[in-house]
């Protein structure tokens, strides 16, 4: 098995994730850090007991190093242009979300990705879960018919520091999406559009706007109604939201934590409803180890991840849509942002 030369950018705290992955892995060698900050990279060579290279830039780091595989883990603003670059050196990329800030970036990775055929997978680590694998399982089954109408509410209230809370959009734009993306692998369909209003409501911590209510609509009919706050104080949601999904047989409910519940409707004359709990349908790793596994896989294979960028863009389309949408105070078709 021939191993993966890797080079890993960003080292805050999710890059030391991803590191402690990819150390784990037989078929991965990891042979340079990069990150603008140097005490960061120092201080990640001492926490794993390394001493790996040390680069300012992803193009320095795989020139040098001959890597094949980029792991990026530094801020929003900066994955579409690492990616870009490491695409154009011919190396693979897998990265944090999101794939990009702006329809233009996106649309140019897909370009790049399709002009190189290089591999260009994102972390949608949310999709993940043995929840909600096994609620997509049954759905999939046909248990409440075909979603119509999904709603999902987000309301916490951490305090990360840093960059998150200086930023313009920070709920929609470093959280949300993640919502989003699960919204759209349960409905199983591209989003046509959105209405979307953001805010900043009295006793936020955030600079920009920490919270949101949207509608999106699908193509083959369905709707969801998001709305979430990143300053809520009191009576939190789980970070994977709490979702209903109302489908043309029935009803599912979610926590986001637990296995979902169903109601469905009893077919007969006798009619009424049904209660049916649902079942483990997932095993193995979860969350960030499941996608990373996912993607390496993938790449292995010479296959698209579940979370390649060819697939993810309509994620993107869904966060960067309502972005708009709440800045021209309108509903916004989301054709009118990238060729669907």
């Amino acid at each position: 098995m021939d191993t993966i030369k890797l080079v890993l950018a960003g080292c805050g705290q999710m890059g030391g994730r991803w590191l402690d992955y990819a150390l784990q892995r037989k078929d991965a060698e990891p042979v340079a850090l990069v990150d603008v900050a140097p005490a960061s990279a120092a201080a990640m060579n001492d926490r794993f007991g390394l001493k790996l290279p040390v680069y300012s830039t992803v193009e320095e780091a795989i020139r040098e190093t001959r890597a094949v595989l980029l792991l990026d883990t530094t801020i929003p603003d900066a994955h579409a242009s690492n990616a870009c670059v490491a695409m154009e050196m011919g190396a693979g990329v897998m990265m944090e979300k999101p794939m990009a800030t702006t329809m233009v970036d996106a649309q140019r990775l897909i370009d790049i990705s399709k002009r190189t055929g290089a591999f260009c997978a994102v972390m949608q680590n949310r999709r993940f879960t043995k929840e909600i694998r096994s609620l997509k399982a049954m759905l999939d089954e046909g248990i409440i018919g075909k979603p119509g109408y999904v709603a999902a509410d987000f309301f916490l209230g951490p305090r990360f520091g840093g960059f998150r809370e200086t930023m313009e959009h920070p709920l929609i734009l470093d959280m949300a999406i993640h919502t989003f993306d699960a919204a759209r692998y349960l409905i199983d369909a591209r989003p046509t559009a959105v209405y979307c209003h953001e805010f900043n409501p009295e006793g936020s911590w955030y600079r920009g706007a920490s919270s949101a209510a949207c509608f999106f609509e699908f193509e083959n009919g369905a709707a969801f109604s998001y709305n979430g706050s990143w300053s809520a104080q009191g009576f939190p949601t789980s970070w994977e939201g709490s979702w209903r999904l109302s489908g043309s047989k029935g009803t599912a409910i979610w926590d986001g934590d637990n296995m979902p519940h169903f109601q469905t409707a009893n077919e007969g004359a006798g009619g009424g409803l049904a209660s049916i709990n649902g079942d483990l349908r997932w095993s193995g790793a979860e969350r960030r180890d499941a996608c990373l596994d996912e993607m390496f896989d993938s790449y292995r294979n010479g296959t698209r991840s579940e979370t390649d960028i060819h697939d993810n863009i309509h994620s993107v389309a869904m966060m960067l849509g309502a972005i708009e949408s709440s800045r021209r105070g309108a509903r916004v078709k989301l054709s009118e942002l990238y060729s669907m």
